[in-house]
């Protein structure tokens, strides 16, 4: 890896790779929702670029899970299931381990210098208590983590993770923890980097991730159909619709 301010090649980037960028940033944020067909002349109009470009980058997300395609109809956004949300958090799981202990074999004085203005950043969306700076926030804290271990395929993965775990949001949004909870999960995983403790760095991005499946299949065993109290059926109060949290 770089020293911290060695001079490097700056990579060249294709339109292809800068179409797929804007491409991940829409489904991210929703401006191309789950089930939303991609039509090439009218995104390639709106892109200001030639199909050519434009295919190669759709196809780049075919291949990454974002869209899918259907024979004769074209390419749609990916529309994901509770199985799918548990799914993006087991790989997310195999990702940051494996970052974390590449972090703590390497350097962890870059990890911190990285980390610390990420988690401020998320300390000031939490005490604001926006959930959509929070959402970007937390993102931008994981994407750090996984660039700290200076392993780009680590990185390419946890991008398209990050973006299918925006996605998911809906999912999910009835099993988030409140602001501080987020805060203080993440504050816990900067201070085991500091203090070179491992195993309990390990730990907590295992607990982290898996308490989220746990709470996501909690929810739908609520949200079941025919799902009833010990004392028989009871009409469920309208869910109150919540705003985007953490990841």
């Amino acid at each position: 890896m770089p020293a911290p301010g060695q001079l490097r090649p700056v990579p060249r980037r294709s339109t292809a790779e800068l179409i797929a960028d804007q491409l991940r940033e829409a489904i991210m944020y929703g401006s191309l929702a789950p089930g939303d067909q991609l039509g090439e002349a009218e995104l390639a109009g709106q892109l200001g670029v030639s199909r050519g470009p434009l295919r190669e980058a759709m196809q780049r997300l075919v291949q990454e899970g974002l869209l899918r395609s259907e024979r004769h109809r074209g390419l749609f956004v990916r529309e994901l299931t509770p199985d799918d949300v548990r799914d993006i958090y087991v790989a997310r799981l195999a990702v940051e381990r494996t970052a974390c202990e590449l972090i703590m074999r390497g350097n962890r004085g870059e990890a911190l210098a990285r980390l610390t203005p990420a988690l401020n950043a998320l300390a000031e969306a939490a005490a604001g208590r926006d959930r959509t700076a929070m959402s970007n926030a937390d993102q931008a804290f994981h994407r750090t983590l996984v660039s700290c271990a200076g392993n780009r395929r680590l990185e390419r993965m946890a991008q398209t993770l990050l973006v299918e775990t925006r996605m998911c949001l809906s999912v999910m949004q009835g099993v988030y923890p409140e602001p501080e909870e987020i805060l203080e999960e993440h504050r816990r995983l900067l201070d085991a980097i500091v203090e070179g403790d491992e195993e309990r760095l390990l730990a907590l991005i295992e607990s982290h991730m898996v308490d989220t499946v746990e709470r996501i299949n909690a929810e739908r065993v609520t949200a079941a159909p025919g799902a009833e109290s010990a004392t028989g059926p009871e009409q469920a109060p309208e869910p109150t619709p919540k705003p985007e949290a953490g990841v």
